[in-house]
């Protein structure tokens, strides 16, 4: 399993930025995804997950209505679209493949979100 992240940066409060990740080495397609965050000096916290049969998504509440994940199953590819980004949104991104504990999936080396005025 390999997973690459990137899109990652520095923004403002209520700044947006799109997160994305290539997978290899499994069948993507047939693969439930997720995003996971950390922040410093704090546990992995879940964001949200699409399901591999009909986009089914879900968001950890402090994100909905902000953060939208998607998938393009033709380039193995999933996407964060993050909105009206917060201070406390600033942590490392990881996708992240399957379900389970938050840390026993496996994951990509991440991309750092930094939310600051």
């Amino acid at each position: 399993v390999q997973l690459a992240e990137s899109g990652g940066g520095f923004v403002q409060p209520g700044g947006s930025l799109r997160l994305s990740c290539v997978a290899s080495g499994f069948t993507f397609s047939r693969s439930f995804m997720s995003w996971v965050r950390q922040a410093p000096g704090k546990d992995l916290e879940w964001v949200a997950g699409i399901y591999p049969l009909y986009n089914q998504t879900d968001y950890a509440d402090s994100v909905k209505g902000r953060f939208t994940i998607s998938r393009d199953n033709a380039k193995n590819t999933i996407y964060l679209q993050l909105d009206s980004l917060q201070t406390d949104d600033t942590a490392m991104y990881y996708c992240a493949k399957g379900g389970g504990l938050l840390r026993e999936r496996p994951r990509g080396q991440g991309t750092q979100v930094t939310v600051s005025s």
